[in-house]
């Protein structure tokens, strides 16, 4: 099947199953030879339709449990997509995958560009010309990732996220997956949902809409208009008339911390940014939301807010943080090891890297030593322990004190322990999982 946008690009499908195994763009393939254009990694057989009305071509590809449209407009070298599942695939993920041919769109991410490489670990880093690199390196934050792609001589292809692209994929504003991976093909990806670190319940409903562009190189705009798919009929497809929004205030942050709002339920997830103590989303499904403010990544209040259709709810949020006075503290209470040694680098490269700073033992001296030399991730075989010097300015300083050690992530459930002078604490729990089960 033929999708002909008569603006260049040529698009063919295969009807048995709904692989894109073709992109023709003015005359060169974008598309490998080898492995196509799919659903998750293919969905096996599938049955093919499609429509032409009013300039605008829809094809449906259908199983028991999925729902999965590709659509373009006259003169529009863009293809729409949407998605519906009512069930999660068996392999614990909903992905979008273009695997397209590098030898025309040779320019991915340098830090997920594996072709090549030795293995480092699992089957998913390698080392190539002495940097490790990985499809997870090319992951962005969901709240900023709108527009990413690959690109070549006088040629781009890109996937969009406009909009209420992510409402029905899961882990909320911070949550990040893999965008891009440059091998024998040159793939770029749209993650609905994965069991990537998974923070939350996947969802099922109407995934999207969201898009493959090609482009003569630039990347595209990420306000692309998808009003017209209102008119298309499209399984769980929700148009703008039938949504409603949030208005309100937050109190009780740092200063000079980003402030994030985010709402969520079992159907859908949004969030906004927010500033100046004020904040404001729209085009949201109706429901009841539980709402979070966000400072940096760090949960700081919640509350509930009902969105109707057509209509504008108030919210008022408030930090719940317990902020005592402090003696003496390393980093910013926002979730995140920002300002730590290597976190600049950690999410782009690996931990062994050579690009690294030395990871220690490190001895942080209180008072002298800059935040940047603390390290962001304690490694038992590597970097233990960390030693914290401090002396009491005064006698007020001295008694019974709290630590508090703020954690983001671990693996297999590692946790601080704490010597002070001739005291070894009890081992303490584990921190809570961030993962959950599927």
């Amino acid at each position: 099947m033929l999708m002909d946008t008569g603006g260049g690009l040529v698009v063919t499908i295969d009807t048995s199953n709904g692989d894109i195994t073709s992109i023709d763009f003015d005359g060169t393939e974008l598309q490998d030879s080898s492995k196509f254009t799919q659903l998750s990694s293919g969905l096996g057989s599938a049955a093919v339709s499609s429509t032409v009305d009013n300039d605008v071509g829809v094809v449906t590809i259908s199983t028991d449990t999925i729902t999965h449209y590709y659509i373009i407009r006259s003169g529009e070298n863009t293809i729409y997509i949407g998605t519906h599942a009512s069930a999660e695939p068996e392999v614990g993920e909903l992905r979008f995958i273009a695997r397209l041919n590098k030898d025309a769109l040779p320019n991915g991410v340098t830090a997920s560009e594996v072709e090549g490489g030795a293995v480092v670990e699992g089957s998913d880093v390698f080392l190539v010309d002495g940097q490790t690199r990985s499809k997870f390196y090319s992951s962005v934050r969901f709240i900023e990732d709108q527009v990413h792609g690959v690109t070549g001589d006088g040629v781009g292809a890109y996937i969009i996220i406009p909009g209420v692209g992510y409402e029905t994929s899961s882990g909320g504003p911070f949550f990040r997956d893999i965008d891009n991976q440059g091998s024998a093909q040159q793939e770029i990806y749209f993650y609905m949902n994965s069991n990537h670190e998974q923070t939350e319940t996947y969802r099922t409903g109407f995934f999207g809409p969201y898009a493959l562009a090609v482009t003569t190189g630039s990347a595209p705009s990420g306000d692309l208009d998808t009003s017209f798919m209102a008119d298309l009929g499209l399984e769980g497809y929700v148009p703008a008339s039938d949504r409603g929004s949030v208005s309100g205030t937050y109190s009780g942050t740092l200063d000079g911390e980003d402030v994030t709002i985010g709402f969520k339920n079992d159907d859908a997830q949004y969030w906004a940014s927010a500033s100046g103590g004020s904040f404001s989303r729209d085009s949201m499904k109706p429901g009841t939301y539980t709402a979070t403010l966000y400072q940096g990544e760090l949960a700081a209040g919640t509350g509930s807010v009902t969105v109707s259709e057509g209509g504008t709810a108030s919210l008022a949020l408030t930090s719940s943080l317990d902020t005592p006075d402090t003696i003496w503290s390393i980093g910013t209470v926002d979730g995140t090891p920002s300002g730590f040694l290597n976190a600049d680098l950690i999410e782009s490269m690996h931990p062994s890297d050579d690009r690294m700073h030395a990871w220690g033992p490190v001895t942080f001296t209180v008072g002298s030593s800059a935040d940047a030399a603390f390290p962001m991730a304690q490694f038992k075989d590597v970097n233990d322990p960390t030693t914290i010097l401090w002396t009491a300015s005064s006698s007020s300083e001295i008694g019974a004190r709290t630590l508090r050690i703020r954690t983001t992530s671990a693996f297999a459930g590692g946790r601080p322990r704490v010597a002070v002078n001739g005291w070894t604490s009890d081992a303490p729990s584990a921190p809570t999982a961030v993962t959950v089960e599927r």
